[in-house]
Order: C-alpha cells, then sequence, then structure tokens
C-alpha cells in the first residue's frame, strides 16, 4: 500500500449547492460519464455526494495541495460492471498518481440519511 484517503460530507451541503448552481456545479465537478451515472431520481443527491466525497479521498490519497492543480474531473468514479465503483485518474491526478508510483487505487462509497463516507487505498 502507499496511500490512504478519507473523506465525509453532509448530503445536504451537496443538496444546497446542486439546487443554487444546478448543471454548472455538475458540470464543474462530475465528468460526461459521470453525469450519465445519473437516474433522474431523488437519490442522485446521495449519489453526487458520494462522488464528491470519493473525490476528496482521493485527493488525500494523492498527497496533493492546491498547488497540483489537480481538477475534480480528473477524478472519475466509475460504475464497474458489477456495479462496484472504480477509480479512473487523467491529466494531472494522473501525473501525481504516476509520481507515488502508484499502480491501482481501490475505494469505497457508502451513505447512511445525511452522510456519504469514501476511503480510498492505493497500491
Amino acid at each position: 500500500m502507499i496511500s490512504i484517503g478519507t473523506d465525509i460530507v453532509e448530503i445536504a451541503r451537496i443538496k444546497k449547492s446542486y439546487k443554487r448552481f444546478g448543471e454548472s456545479f455538475l458540470s464543474h465537478v462530475y465528468s460526461k460519464r459521470e453525469q450519465g451515472l445519473l437516474t433522474g431520481k431523488a437519490q442522485d443527491v446521495a449519489f453526487l455526494a458520494g462522488r464528491f466525497a470519493a473525490k476528496e479521498a482521493i485527493y488525500k490519497a494523492l498527497s496533493a495541495n492546491i498547488s497540483y492543480g489537480i481538477a475534480w474531473k480528473d477524478m472519475e468514479v466509475l460504475r464497474g460492471s458489477s456495479g462496484n465503483p472504480y477509480v479512473e485518474l487523467s491529466g494531472l491526478a494522473k501525473t501525481r498518481a504516476d509520481e507515488l508510483g502508484i499502480k491501482k487505487t481501490h475505494i469505497s462509497i457508502s451513505h447512511s440519511k445525511e452522510f456519504a463516507i469514501a476511503f480510498v487505498t492505493t497500491e
């Protein structure tokens, strides 16, 4: 194992941002492929919160600070054929992972009524 990262997000905070900024919020934080996973149902807000927590956890696992310039969309959290989430890095996130020698990223996301949490390990 090279690194870990974890983050927890209040679902209400993401709901507020989504309601206030709508498509602008989505296009700033989530890739087109991530947006394609939305169902148009109420549980989408918990989904978005989980992905937001995941991106924060990935950022921490990359030991990155603001000076790296990693964009939200450089870290995609997608769904595998079994339904499990997986991470794809691009741009500056991929560059940082390569610098650290990261070959694989593992992720777990969960949520309750109020919170979404994500945990990332790298190897």
